[in-house]
């Protein structure tokens, strides 16, 4: 497994994780594409993307924004089909985690889709929202981790 994490810095990078997210969120997960894009997805000081490279090829992606002092919120985790169960995701959240404590935050937040909770609960998030909650039509859950 020769894998590579970018901290995405072009307009190039930025687009191969926004054609993985559309291949899993818009076209696998039927997410209206308007709901899926915002203002978060440009390059900049307010968003930190990333990307897991396989073999030179994007297989995932992930943002990471600032939510509140000191605590990141984690958004947009997702592993293009092909490369699911070969523990990408947990790979990359890890950076994204390690990342966020590179910019002095303490603490990681994220909306996690139920059927992950799981995946989320192994890595040391727990839920702290009393109940699920719809995000573009898909339950989710709110988890949060001390970093």
């Amino acid at each position: 497994m020769a894998v590579e994490i970018v901290n995405v810095t072009t307009d190039e990078q930025l687009q191969m994780g926004l054609a993985i997210r559309k291949e899993v969120f818009v076209v696998e997960q039927k997410v209206p594409a308007e709901e899926e894009i915002d203002e978060y997805d440009v390059i900049g000081d307010h968003a930190h993307h990333f990307l897991l490279l396989d073999n030179g090829l994007p297989a995932a992606t992930g943002r990471l924004i600032y939510y509140k002092a000191g605590t990141a919120k984690m958004q947009r985790i997702a592993v293009h089909k092909e490369y699911r169960s070969k523990g990408y995701g947990r790979i990359l959240l890890l950076a994204m985690e390690e990342r966020a404590r590179e910019l002095g935050l303490e603490a990681s937040i994220l909306d996690g889709q139920c059927h992950a909770e799981a995946f989320y609960t192994k890595l040391g998030y727990e839920v702290i929202s009393k109940e699920p909650f719809y995000d573009a039509g898909i339950l989710h859950v709110r988890m949060q981790k001390a970093l």
